[in-house]
């Protein structure tokens, strides 16, 4: 009997790329409109049960062995640093993570002690800006990032950005690269050796398919 691998996908921008990648690999996809509501499906000619869970959770999932594997972005991976395996590098979703401010307005030029971000990315930003000897204060925000400057609430930002279409309607400016990221398979480390042989299968089907570069 074949092992069932269980799949935990991430809602919204990279679940649709995702799933197609899949499809070419051979796997048959969820179908999404039997139920929109449901975030369990059972794909029973593939072998494969799928969980749509929201981004920031599928390293938990997967840490804790709730789901075999994961789809997630680099950037999740890079602020959670969950204890997962990460085999393979997708090539699709492609982002960055960077700090932007207000045009024409240095950051690191203000006079008080501490430089003040808002971002999403705590962990990430703290690390970074301790890497280059520069103290902050960080302020933890879920959306609108663009906004924190503009009003004053703090000095710039790190966010994830694609496009920079949204940073420059708001008057702000990419200054600096903190990392690139890319939408990343995790694989729990105790499936990794109790269901190898399908798990090491899915991971060489999902390599000769992925795109030859990173796709934004």
């Amino acid at each position: 009997m074949r092992e069932t691998v269980i799949v935990a996908l991430s809602k919204g921008k990279l679940l649709d790329p995702t799933i197609k990648l899949f499809q070419q690999a051979g796997y048959a996809g969820p179908d999404f409109s039997s139920d929109p509501r449901r975030l369990v499906f059972e794909v029973l000619q593939s072998g494969l049960t799928f969980l749509i869970v929201r981004p920031t959770d599928v390293p938990t999932y997967v840490e804790y062995g709730a789901a075999d594997i994961g789809i997630t972005g680099k950037d999740l991976l890079l602020e959670m640093q969950s204890d997962v395996h990460e085999p393979l590098d997708l090539r699709i979703g492609g982002c960055r993570i960077a700090v932007a401010g207000l045009q024409g307005c240095d950051a690191r030029m203000r006079l008080s002690s501490k430089l003040r971000v808002a971002t999403k990315y705590p962990n990430i930003t703290e690390r970074y800006f301790n890497q280059q000897g520069i103290p902050v204060e960080i302020i933890k925000l879920y959306g609108s990032m663009e906004l924190a400057p503009v009003v004053g609430l703090a000095d710039c930002i790190v966010d994830l950005v694609s496009s920079g279409k949204t940073l420059k309607a708001n008057n702000l400016k990419e200054t600096e690269v903190i990392a690139w990221s890319t939408a990343r398979l995790i694989v729990n480390r105790a499936s990794l050796k109790m269901k190898h042989q399908a798990i090491s299968q899915m991971i060489g089907r999902l390599k000769k398919v992925r795109p030859k570069t990173m796709q934004l």
